[in-house]
C-alpha cells in the first residue's frame, strides 16, 4: 500500500500542544487536526462515523473536542484519511493519549459540573481573557471571603465541606495570573454596582476592594469600571467572557454562563459581535487609569 506524504512533520505536531490547558485544549487541537485531514480527503462526517462504527454527530463532537478519544477510533480515522507515515501517526496518537489525561481540576470533580470543566481547561490555556461582569467581581480576582459569600448565594443548603471545596477550586484557578511562564492577560470591565454592593458584609467587601487595588498593579491585569452615570450601554444582555489563544489552530471562544449550564460560541459570526461589544464597553467605561481612584472612593464609602 502506498504511503501518503505526512501533512505535518512530527516535530510540528508535537508543538500543537500548548504548555498549559490540559486535556480540554488538547482535545480541541486534535479534533481540529482530524477535521482538516477529513476535509482534505473530501470525506463526509457520516462516512467517517461509519468507519468507526459511530455516527456523523459523533465525528462532529470529536472534531470539536467535546468527547474523549479512543485509540482504535483515532487509528481507524487516520487510516481512512490516508495517514500512514509512522511519525505522524505516533504524534497524533500521543496527542490523543495526552488529551485523555485528567486535568488538575479533576480532583474537584465532585463539585465541578461538566459544562464548567470545559471552561477551566480553556481558561488555563488562554493567552488573553476579556470579560464583562454585572453582578460579581470576576472569579479570577475574587478573595477567599468574597468567593465564599458568592458560593453561599448559589448553594445556600450545601454542607460546609462542599462550600470550602468550591472556594478552593476558585482559588486554585487564580494561580494562572501569577504563574512564571506565559501568564494570560486579563482585561475586565465591571459594573459599578459590583463595588457598591457589600457582598458578604463590610469587612469582606473591604478586603475584596483592597485586593482589587493590588491585582490591578499586575502588568497583565486591566480593570475598567462602568459607572452608573453612563446609563445604558452595549452589554445590556448580561455578562460574558471571551478567551483568545496563542495557538492559531484555536479560535476565540465566547463563554456565556447560565443558571445550570453554559454556552460556548466559537464560530466567527457568533464571536465577532461580542468582540465588538467588548471594544465599545472598554471605550464607554472609565479608563483603567481611573480604577484605583474609583476603588479607593468605594473603600471610603464603606
Amino acid at each position: 500500500m502506498a504511503t501518503s506524504q505526512p501533512h505535518e512533520d512530527s516535530s510540528a505536531l508535537s508543538r500543537l500542544a500548548p504548555p498549559h490547558g490540559g486535556p480540554t485544549v488538547l482535545k480541541i487541537l486534535l479534533g481540529s487536526q482530524l477535521r482538516r485531514l477529513r476535509e482534505a480527503r473530501s470525506i463526509s462526517r457520516d462516512d467517517a462515523g461509519y468507519a468507526i462504527r459511530a455516527s456523523g454527530s459523533k465525528i462532529s463532537r470529536l472534531e470539536r473536542g467535546r468527547v474523549g478519544f479512543k485509540d482504535r477510533d483515532v487509528a481507524d480515522l487516520l487510516s481512512l484519511y490516508g495517514v500512514y507515515d509512522e511519525r505522524e501517526r505516533m504524534a497524533l496518537m500521543s496527542l490523543a493519549h495526552q488529551a485523555n489525561e485528567p486535568g488538575w481540576w479533576h480532583k474537584y470533580s465532585n463539585v465541578l459540573p461538566n459544562w464548567f470543566e470545559v471552561y477551566i481547561g480553556l481558561e488555563e490555556a488562554a493567552s488573553r481573557i476579556r470579560s464583562y461582569e454585572v453582578q460579581f467581581v470576576p472569579g479570577l480576582l475574587q478573595t477567599e471571603g468574597y468567593t465564599r459569600a458568592v458560593t453561599l448565594l448559589g448553594h445556600p443548603d450545601a454542607p460546609s465541606e462542599e462550600i470550602e471545596r468550591r472556594v478552593a477550586l476558585r482559588m486554585a484557578r487564580q494561580k494562572i495570573l501569577t504563574r512564571d511562564d506565559e501568564a494570560p492577560d486579563l482585561w475586565a470591565v465591571i459594573d459599578e454596582a459590583i463595588i457598591q454592593r457589600p457582598l458578604g458584609g463590610t469587612e469582606t467587601m473591604r478586603e475584596q476592594l483592597e485586593h482589587l487595588l493590588e491585582v490591578t498593579e499586575l502588568p497583565n491585569v486591566i480593570l475598567h469600571v462602568m459607572p452608573f452615570r453612563k446609563g445604558g450601554h452595549a452589554a445590556a444582555g448580561g455578562p460574558f467572557s471571551i478567551l483568545r489563544f496563542a495557538e492559531p489552530e484555536l479560535p476565540d471562544v465566547v463563554y456565556l454562563e447560565q443558571l445550570t449550564s453554559a454556552l460556548y460560541l466559537d464560530k466567527p459570526e457568533e464571536v465577532d459581535p461580542y468582540l465588538a461589544v467588548m471594544e465599545r464597553l472598554c471605550m464607554e467605561a472609565e479608563p483603567a487609569s481611573a480604577t484605583p481612584d474609583i476603588l479607593n472612593r468605594a473603600l471610603r464609602d464603606l
